[in-house]
């Protein structure tokens, strides 16, 4: 089993759990087993398919963009977090 960090502004899809365990083997299995628990969260995480452009997924310190994406394998007791790009802003 797994935990994944719930971002501020993600915790209303969730009960307003900070932490959900989750099983699963890859990154994808886990993200699967969150949206079971939680399926109103697909909406803010996925695009079809495939992860929006703007969620990122950490294992430990590690975007599983750099690794396997969703086939990153998981090990037991690892932490995953979900870090929502933030964009915007003005320019002077």
């Amino acid at each position: 089993m797994a935990v994944i960090k719930i971002p501020t502004p993600l915790r209303a899809y969730t009960g307003g759990n900070a932490e959900v365990d989750v099983a699963g083997e890859t990154v994808g299995a886990a993200l699967g087993d969150l949206l079971a628990k939680h399926p109103d969260l697909r909406q803010h995480l996925y695009n079809g398919e495939q992860l929006r452009n703007f969620v990122n997924i950490f294992v430990g310190e590690e975007d599983i963009r750099y690794r396997d994406g969703l086939e990153t394998p998981l090990e037991a007791g690892e932490n995953l977090r979900i870090i929502p790009s933030i964009a915007g802003g003005t320019g002077r």
